[in-house]
């Protein structure tokens, strides 16, 4: 069974007065913070856990079966422990809550912590910050209940190619040592989309081939940073760096250039889906990252539910409007 999923923010839950939406985002600037105190940061993040629980639990009735996380469930966490939050019981009976219903619907869960935090940095305060960052992200997952697999992956970038691409890479994988084992057994590490950085054979022969860490494949950066594999085949070259058993988790969007607004950047993420996802007859996990969030996902499988029922390849040309 190939899982789709998508991006943090439900669109349908979000919906309605700020008082009753939905959302596991809520946040607060650093005055705020501030000011307010851990207490204030505490009962922010009892509110998105017990959200979360909501979210997960409307992806299952909806057949979602794959729902990456919002980083900003803890707002403020590079400040403080999670145990030093007054509500900490509580958000951990909410969080272990929410895993037991991701578990019970067959719900894949990930993260992708923010690009700020740079593994590989050559600022040793950069690197103790995302080792942090990177260590609190697997607790949020540790206190759902998740099991300490790549089957629940924590997605990053290297995020830096200074001052050469393989000096980079080798920062990377020796900081990587300094992870603990509830990250290493969750960090996977996600192909690019600048010319300049890290293609899917970068990865592979600098990193995989080191540390073993996994890489996830995306279509749009793998169109805009391509290796000297086409598609197919720098697609299967990243699936073969998953584990056996584990589905790999591939990233998905179309450019909002082509199909929406010309005088975005090609990189840009198009808000709905205007191709049909290739997949070469291969099986994993497809992550949506388009704007419309659940929206465009749910519209998605509607079009390929009619190309099944009417088993016709003309339909493909009816439907979706631009298919190479």
């Amino acid at each position: 069974m190939r899982r789709y999923g998508y991006c943090c923010i439900n669109m349908t839950l979000g919906e309605g007065k700020k008082e009753t939406r939905i959302t596991t985002n809520r946040s607060m600037v650093k005055k705020t913070f501030i000011e307010r105190g851990l207490s204030y940061a505490s009962e922010t993040a009892l509110l998105n856990a017990k959200d979360l629980i909501k979210v997960i639990r409307w992806n299952n009735e909806n057949g979602i079966k794959m729902y990456r996380m919002s980083s900003d469930i803890f707002p403020w966490a590079s400040e403080y422990e999670y145990t030093d939050l007054p509500d900490f019981d509580a958000i951990h009976i909410a969080l272990k809550q929410a895993g037991d219903e991701a578990k019970a619907g067959g719900q894949r869960l990930t993260f992708h912590p923010s690009p700020y935090g740079v593994l590989a940095s050559l600022r040793d305060d950069v690197v103790t910050n995302a080792i942090k960052d990177l260590r609190q992200h697997a607790e949020v997952m540790d206190l759902m209940g998740l099991d300490q697999s790549f089957f629940y992956p924590i997605n990053i970038h290297v995020n830096t190619t200074k001052p050469t691409k393989e000096e980079a890479a080798e920062r990377f994988c020796q900081n990587y040592a300094l992870l603990p084992d509830t990250v290493k057994k969750r960090l996977v590490v996600e192909v690019d989309d600048k010319g300049s950085q890290f293609t899917a054979v970068d990865l592979y022969e600098m990193v995989h081939k080191v540390i073993g860490i996994p890489i996830t494949f995306d279509y749009l950066h793998n169109k805009c940073n391509p290796s000297h594999l086409d598609e197919k085949q720098a697609l299967a070259l990243c699936l073969s760096t998953w584990p056996e058993g584990v589905p790999a988790i591939t990233h998905y969007s179309d450019s909002r250039r082509n199909h929406e607004d010309p005088t975005s950047k090609v990189v840009a993420h198009s808000d709905w889906l205007y191709e049909k996802i290739e997949t070469y007859g291969m099986d994993f996990d497809i992550e949506l990252e388009v704007k419309m969030k659940e929206r465009a996902l749910l519209d998605y499988d509607q079009k390929i539910e009619k190309i099944h029922k009417k088993g016709k390849i003309i339909i493909l040309a009816i439907i979706f409007g631009n298919i190479k």
